[in-house]
């Protein structure tokens, strides 16, 4: 798995619910949030993979809740990919309080669909190579 990348979000009162802390639906656009994040900082824009005929699909998602959120915590959202063989990644994500304490924990695999078949490409990891300016954030 490559190094994790991180991403600082701040906890807005809008995303809070009744109970004062931060819907859990929110804890995956904060994922989602740093995955761009990471494309973005490693040279990808969303129009470079939608010019390689490709774009990025979710396939599962796993969160653990471990502590709660509270508007204005301060988070760093951590994004690290582990590639096997075949068509599919994970993504390990971290949601973190600036005291180190983990709110989140967030299992992620992941692939890229073929635009015109609506398949997955066989070897994404190919994808990120080419397209990327530092696939080293990749762990590639």
């Amino acid at each position: 798995m490559s190094e994790p990348f991180s991403v600082g979000v701040t906890v807005r009162g809008y995303e809070t619910d009744v109970q004062g802390h931060l819907n859990q639906a929110v804890y995956l656009n904060y994922a989602e949030h740093a995955r761009w994040s990471l494309l973005q900082a490693a040279g990808i824009r969303q129009a470079d993979l939608v010019g390689r005929g490709v774009g990025p699909v979710a396939l599962e998602t796993t969160i653990r809740y471990l502590r709660e959120l509270l508007a204005g915590d301060e988070v760093e959202v951590t994004c690290g990919f582990e590639w096997g063989e075949g068509k599919t990644f994970r993504i390990h994500q971290t949601v973190r309080k600036t005291d180190g304490t983990v709110a989140a924990e967030i299992t992620a695999v992941g692939g890229l669909m073929d635009l015109k078949a609506r398949k997955l490409v066989a070897d994404p990891r190919r994808y990120f190579e080419d397209l990327a300016a530092d696939p080293g954030l990749f762990g590639l």
